[in-house]
C-alpha cells in the first residue's frame, strides 16, 4: 500500500520530536517554566537529534514523492511546449504557402 501523504507524516513526526521534549522538560523540572526560551532551545536540539537519528525513511520517502511530483509537472510542461512550438511551426509554413 502506497502511502498517500509522506510530508504530512513527516511534519507531525518532526513536530512530535519538538512539542513532546517540550512538554517533558515543561511539566517536570520546574526551572524551565520560567525559563521558557531556554525549554524550546533545547527541545528544538532535541528534535532536531531526534528527526536526524530516527526519521530518515520518512525523509525519503517525502522527498521522492517531491521529486515524482515535480517530473511529472516538468513532462507535462514540456509536452506543452512542444504542443505550442508545433502549432506556431503549422502556422509559419501555412503563411509561407499562402506568400508564394
Amino acid at each position: 500500500m502506497k502511502n498517500r501523504a509522506p510530508f504530512l507524516v513527516y511534519t507531525v513526526l518532526r513536530l512530535l520530536a519538538f512539542l513532546v521534549p517540550l512538554a517533558i522538560m515543561w511539566f517536570f523540572f520546574p526551572i524551565f517554566r520560567e525559563y521558557w526560551w531556554l525549554a524550546a532551545i533545547f527541545a528544538a536540539l532535541i528534535g532536531m537529534s531526534i528527526s536526524m537519528l530516527f526519521l530518515r525513511r520518512p525523509l525519503t520517502d517525502a522527498s521522492a514523492r517531491i521529486v515524482e511530483r515535480r517530473s511529472g509537472r516538468s513532462t507535462a510542461e514540456q509536452a506543452d511546449a512542444d504542443a505550442e512550438d508545433e502549432a506556431i511551426a503549422g502556422e509559419a509554413g501555412a503563411t509561407t504557402r499562402r506568400e508564394d
